[in-house]
């Protein structure tokens, strides 16, 4: 897969990105793979934070909303800067690598630390990683799809990404089976996670080629606010308003009746749905257009908030998880297609950079809404406040202008 480029390749072997002829190239798929190996270290640890917070740590659901929002504000914030300083130096692989080893010392971390402050520390050090990784990666998969393919490419990647979020749930859910008697168990699973976490470093290592960039270096200019971007940017800045941490839902779980020790199975099969829709749900934002595609997304979302507001049986919080993982196939490669499409490939790395940042600067204060909803109004009211603001949303994406390249 080739984006025609003049410039020589690092490496003098055969290029590592094939031509839209032959399929998915190298990059796209080993990227896939530590997305996927990124994802299981994530998704041991996400599943069973929720509870560390409160059973160990003994933490009340606003100072949960404090952590979990901080941690995504800093990661939207540090992708800015990524993107940028990977547009900048025309490296990406050389941050995706950092942003990787950030996020498995931190994990790995997890398991030896207790107290409250020494966990917000590590959880905003992974939100560093995250944040280093993400937008220079995306730039590295969108200039290794041919234009035609890369809702595919997008998805290949959300597949194996949650892929492993199936898998790090399970095995989570089997360890704390193992050591259901042990009285440091959480602390045990986030070192197996951290050590899982360092494969990703190896593949990178060995397996991940970049060709350097063009001389044309995109710097952090008003330019690439303008236009359908900046609309699009600001209908995600909303959207996100009411989109707070997912450890709300899990909470929301064991609220209606669920056992904790189940959680990590149901946050499984939240992921395998995702997984299994995410490449068809790329292709047919190749087929349709990317707008119309998140827009099928955001409605997804609406009914399941909807349904979590409303939901008051254990049985009905298992279907709403499953039907809440075609929200994000929907959605992430989708968004990730059309930044390509109104970016060019020299200043993506900023763009994926300011795209992240929308879909995260607004988490500190979505969360802390969701905290001070659940505890003053109730559990419901976060859901029914993020339903109303994603429909919101939907119809500002509907009136935002449209790009000639985009779809």
């Amino acid at each position: 897969m080739n984006q025609h480029l003049s410039e020589p390749d690092v490496n003098p072997e055969p290029h590592p990105e094939a031509s839209n002829h032959v399929g998915l190239g190298r990059n796209v798929i080993a990227l896939g793979w530590v997305a996927f190996f990124g994802g299981l270290a994530q998704d041991m640890i996400q599943p069973i934070l929720p509870t560390f917070y409160t059973a160990v740590l003994g933490l009340n659901k606003e100072f949960i909303g404090l952590i979990e929002g901080s941690l995504t504000t800093v990661v939207s914030l540090m992708k800015i800067g990524a993107g940028y300083l990977s547009d900048a130096l025309g490296l990406r692989k050389g941050l995706v690598f950092i942003g990787y080893a950030l996020s498995a010392l931190a994990r790995f971390s997890l398991g030896l630390a207790g107290s409250r402050a020494v966990i917000f520390g590590l959880r905003v050090t992974d939100g560093i990683g995250k944040g280093l990784k993400d937008a220079p990666r995306d730039a590295l998969v969108a200039g290794s799809a041919g234009d035609r393919k890369l809702g595919f490419a997008f998805g290949v990647q959300r597949t194996l990404d949650t892929l492993g979020s199936v898998a790090g749930p399970l095995i989570a859910y089997a360890l704390l089976r193992v050591w259901v008697d042990h009285p440091h168990k959480y602390q045990e699973v986030f070192l197996v996670a951290g050590v899982v976490a360092a494969i990703p470093l190896l593949i990178i290592g060995l397996v991940v080629r970049e060709r350097k960039a063009g001389q044309v270096k995109q710097r952090v200019a008003v330019t690439t606010l303008r236009g359908p971007f900046a609309w699009f940017l600001a209908v995600m800045l909303l959207f996100t308003l009411g989109n707070s941490s997912d450890a709300f839902l899990l909470l929301r779980v064991q609220d209606v009746g669920i056992a904790a020790t189940t959680v990590p199975i149901i946050y499984a099969l939240f992921n395998l749905v995702s997984a299994v829709a995410a490449i068809p749900a790329g292709s047919l934002s190749d087929r349709i257009g990317r707008r119309r595609t998140i827009t099928l997304g955001w409605i997804v979302y609406v009914l399941t908030y909807l349904g979590f507001a409303l939901a008051a049986k254990p049985w009905l919080i298992w279907g709403l998880y499953a039907f809440y993982g075609l929200y994000y196939a929907l959605t992430e490669g989708a968004a990730k297609a059309m930044i390509a499409e109104l970016v060019p490939d020299a200043g993506r790395g900023g763009a994926y950079g300011l795209y992240n940042a929308a879909i995260g600067v607004m988490a500190l204060p979505a969360s802390l809404i969701a905290g001070v909803l659940w505890t003053r109004v109730g559990p419901a009211a976060p859901f029914a406040f993020g339903s109303a603001v994603a429909a919101a949303a939907i119809v500002a994406l509907t009136l935002a202008p449209r790009s000639e390249t985009a779809r």
